[in-house]
């Protein structure tokens, strides 16, 4: 995923995320916004396993 971090306006920041887009009232919200979506996206993740799914539901 790519992100890019703009000011678009006096005080007014955007973060975008390919072909989506988050405005802030200021930089550093911006980027305390893409810090922790980068943290997140590094996470581990755990893939579901489908049969358990299947025979719960």
């Amino acid at each position: 995923m790519k992100i890019l971090i703009k000011e678009v306006a006096k005080s007014q920041w955007q973060v975008r995320l390919d072909q989506h887009a988050v405005t802030f009232r200021s930089e550093a919200e911006a980027l305390a916004f893409t810090k922790t979506l980068e943290a997140r996206l590094l996470a581990p993740h755990q893939i579901p396993d489908h049969q358990q799914q299947r025979a719960a539901g």
